[in-house]
């Protein structure tokens, strides 16, 4: 029987449980020391659903999640689904102010939180904002630390503890309509939104994506280093559940610690960000691990370059896979294949998923043909239910024939592989003429100077818009911004050249590794700004 027969339309809770029924000794999470087999974790996920159902959560009651990538994480999941609840999974790097518009925006009845990370203390934090949040509850923290105890505050391990023997009612839950997890969109673009996905939503691309990479119960997948993303939830957490596999969990993102991982575990499947495979590698750098057991793995998040893909192949990951997806289509939209020709594997980001559909439109709303480039919109059982409390924002997002309209400009082959150009909001019209910022990205990634490049669009009087290569060269590396307008003149034409070329030790990033080429672009303009001042 295959994955997909196995576990689509399944809810999320009897995913797990349908694991620890048949290995409950299996190995499934690896955090540091710790070791948690599919059998503990689903104990430990029934004993917090019924603890947190003595507190009066229940289905449809919204779970905030403010942990770093670790166990309590993924029992807090499961215990949500265990209650039909919907998680809301946040970055602990958030400000007060983000977090307290996520919580509140949420309708969060509960959150559980860290104790401490970075310096931050929690425990203040939150004192500081219960009073402004009146859904919130009952927070649950995870720690060690002597907590300022009341009747709305508690100790994970002693929540978890006395809910040991009792039972929480199992919800009659409809896996294509029922939310499990409201999602923040990282807000590169603007606000973040809360995107609503139902379990199908966030099941489905992770059963398809574990078809692809052939996962089973021997495999060894790491490199998931934030569960709060799409990705993580998705093909990261109920990916490796549905294959059988076990989990490394990274307790710091740092690019030492991944390697330290590949060289401890016997790691088969090795996803990441571009970003975090270029430093990645850089760390493997004169050390001589052994790293011959990774076999396959996904990059996506944000573009990969030509050069970049075929260095993860050849120095990594040998079957690594191109993937593109969004928060709004429950995370992969398109993976390559082993089967596809090298070609595809490299110039684009691969064939829809099963049941998925890509059309491509003009700015007028009208289908464009094969290999025409215009914004791409999905269809399929990852779409999203829609933007939580944003009724309207989500009926100008969604078609009336349900593809989400993704924002992203992009090219169906010929073949029916889609090719990505960028987003539509990025591109850069210069004196009339389109600038995409992604070619001239792929151009620079080339150059053995760059170790990242964002090139961003700033407003001129003359010309509308200018582009700007913002560029993070590699350590040591001498280069002139004349000398990268140059590299770009050999192939590229005159407008496509950037105007202006400023160098950065590192750019702006949400948590889940894209630019925040917002914030980027205004840095720079004021830059500039000050520059033509003085």
């Amino acid at each position: 029987m295959t994955l997909r027969e196995r576990f689509l339309g399944l809810p999320v809770a009897e995913s797990l449980a349908a694991r620890a029924s048949e290995g409950p000794d299996d190995p499934f999470l690896i955090c540091g020391d710790r070791r948690f087999t599919y059998g503990e974790v689903h104990a430990r996920a029934g004993s917090l659903a019924a603890a947190l159902h003595g507190l009066g959560i229940g289905a449809g009651d919204r779970i905030a999640i403010n942990l770093p990538t670790g166990p309590e994480f993924v029992i807090t999941i499961f215990a949500a689904a265990r209650l039909g609840a919907v998680v809301v999974p946040l970055n602990p790097r958030y400000t007060t102010t983000e977090l307290q518009y996520m919580l509140r925006h949420s309708e969060a009845a509960a959150v559980v939180t860290i104790e401490e990370m970075e310096d931050v203390d929690f425990l203040e934090r939150f004192e500081g904002i219960l009073g402004s949040l009146p859904d919130l509850h009952y927070l649950v923290a995870v720690g060690e630390a002597d907590l300022w105890y009341d009747d709305r505050v508690f100790q994970f391990d002693e929540l978890v503890s006395s809910g040991e023997g009792r039972e929480a009612p199992k919800p009659k839950i409809d896996p294509a309509e029922d939310a499990f997890a409201i999602v923040y969109t990282s807000g590169t673009m603007g606000k973040p939104k809360g995107v609503v996905l139902s379990h199908d939503n966030l099941t489905a691309p992770a059963v398809h994506a574990a078809e692809i990479l052939e996962l089973v119960p021997s495999d060894v997948v790491a490199g998931v280093t934030c569960l709060f993303n799409v990705f993580g939830l998705g093909p990261g957490v109920l990916g490796t559940v549905v294959g059988g596999a076990s989990l490394v969990l990274h307790e710091s993102d740092s690019a030492d610690e991944l390697v330290r991982t590949l060289e401890r575990y016997p790691v088969t499947v090795h996803h990441g960000v571009p970003t975090g495979f270029i430093t990645e590698m850089r760390a493997l750098e004169g050390r001589n691990g052994d790293l011959a057991s990774v076999r396959t793995g996904i990059v996506a998040g944000a573009p990969v370059p030509e050069g970049l893909a075929a260095r993860i192949r050849d120095d990594l990951v040998p079957g690594i896979r191109i993937g593109y997806g969004l928060t709004e289509a429950g995370s992969l939209v398109t993976l390559t294949r082993a089967e596809d020709p090298p070609g595809k594997k490299v110039h684009t980001v691969g064939r829809p998923l099963p049941e998925v559909e890509i059309r491509v439109f003009d700015v007028d709303g009208s289908l464009l043909p094969v290999e025409s480039i215009g914004e791409i919109a999905v269809r399929g059982p990852g779409v999203m239910r829609g933007y939580y409390r944003q009724p309207g924002e989500t009926s100008r997002s969604i078609t009336e024939d349900g593809f989400f309209l993704t924002g992203d400009l992009g090219m169906l082959d010929d073949e029916g592989y889609l090719h990505i150009v960028g987003r539509r909001k990025e591109m850069v019209i210069r004196g009339g003429y389109n600038v995409y910022p992604r070619e001239v990205e792929d151009r620079l990634h080339a150059h053995p100077a760059v170790q990242d490049v964002a090139v961003v669009g700033l407003p001129h009087e003359i010309l509308g818009e200018v582009a700007c290569a913002c560029i993070v060269p590699v350590e040591g590396a001498i280069v002139t911004g004349e000398e990268i307008r140059e590299f770009c003149r050999e192939v590229m034409a005159d407008y496509k050249v950037p105007d202006l070329v400023r160098f950065l030790d590192v750019f702006p990033m949400t948590g889940s590794g894209k630019v925040r080429r917002v914030e980027l672009a205004r840095m720079i303009s004021a830059e500039e700004r000050t520059r033509h001042s003085v």
